[in-house]
């Protein structure tokens, strides 16, 4: 096994997305590689323009989405983009979309924001994921 950390991003949620970007980052910072694969409503999030005015949260947990903005906001935290994006700039961290998501929305790799490298099949990113120490689905 490699130190190497997969994600499977499912959910377009902010709180997920947060977690997602502080896991990335985190594994980065201690050299690990990290791919992220985007599919279905996380993948959503990754288009152009739309980080900017997600503010969707876990529906178990949305009558704190106003309390955890405003805290998030008083206290400067990054968005998860911008965490995503500090992630990059420390390592070995790739964010591909998954070709069947795209293939079903009519998307392609344009339409997204350029943090996201390439567009993969789940057999390709399966076979990267089965070498991983770490394989998180958020």
């Amino acid at each position: 096994m490699s130190d190497r950390m997969s994600l499977v991003l499912f959910s377009g949620t902010v709180d997920k997305l947060m977690a997602a970007s502080i896991l990335a980052t985190g594994a980065a910072a201690m050299d690990m590689e990290v791919e992220l694969f985007l599919t279905f409503w996380g993948l959503q999030a990754f288009r152009k323009g739309a980080y900017q005015d997600n503010t969707a949260i876990t529906k178990d947990y949305e009558e704190y989405a106003p309390a955890m903005f405003e805290a998030m906001q008083a206290k400067h935290v990054p968005t998860w983009m911008e965490n995503l994006q500090a992630a990059r700039e420390i390592g070995n961290v790739r964010i591909e979309a998954c070709s069947m998501t795209m293939e079903l929305y009519g998307l392609k790799l344009e339409d997204f924001e350029p943090i996201v490298d390439d567009v993969t099949g789940v057999a390709s990113f399966i076979e990267r994921a089965k070498d991983s120490k770490i394989t998180l689905f958020l």
